[in-house]
């Protein structure tokens, strides 16, 4: 049995992307994550990013929570050998449950569904529902036009210096493993 004294939320793409270095950092990450004994919480596909994240870190030995939607189970192969496995309703449920079980809240490359789930989780936290950590996981200069965006939003006057500070961005997973183990601390 796996002792977990922390969990991470990963937000990632259904989709590997075209990069190598997109995979290779999933599977990193969960490894990583495994290693440091933390239970990763995401989005229960065994497709993509998603999958490669889950499958490193049960190969790696570590603990692992899958939320998805009843609607997205046969899309994105909904992973039914994870320690647990939970079916939502809709969308804005499966993206609860994964905050409320996580620590911290990771963001790899991926599409419009990490996109929302990054803006979701950011506007809570600018709201003061939650004040866990959120790390921008920048590969290959992934995020680079998200995090133009964000301080454009701050230097136009529509968000405070705050949210910016609430997002750290890192652009390895050894980069991450770093930032984790000192905001988890």
């Amino acid at each position: 049995m796996v002792t977990v004294s922390r969990a991470v939320c990963v937000y990632c793409g259904s989709r590997d992307g075209n990069d190598p270095k997109f995979a290779q950092a999933a599977e990193d990450t969960g490894r990583s994550l495994a290693a440091q004994g933390w239970r990763l919480v995401y989005g229960a596909g065994d497709v993509g990013l998603m999958g490669r994240v889950a499958r490193s870190a049960k190969a790696a030995g570590g603990a692992t929570m899958g939320v998805i939607p009843q609607h997205l189970l046969d899309r994105e192969v909904g992973k039914r050998d994870l320690d647990t496995f939970v079916v939502t309703e809709t969308m804005h449920e499966r993206k609860k449950v994964m905050l409320m079980n996580a620590d911290a809240v990771v963001v790899l490359p991926g599409g419009a569904g990490s996109l929302d789930e990054f803006f979701e989780v950011l506007t809570w936290r600018q709201l003061g529902l939650h004040d866990k950590p959120i790390l921008l996981v920048n590969i290959a200069g992934y995020w680079d036009p998200l995090v133009t965006l964000l301080d454009h939003v701050v230097s136009r006057g529509f968000a405070g210096d705050d949210t910016r500070a609430y997002v750290t961005v890192v652009d390895s997973v050894a980069a991450l493993d770093t930032a984790l183990r000192r905001a988890l601390s």
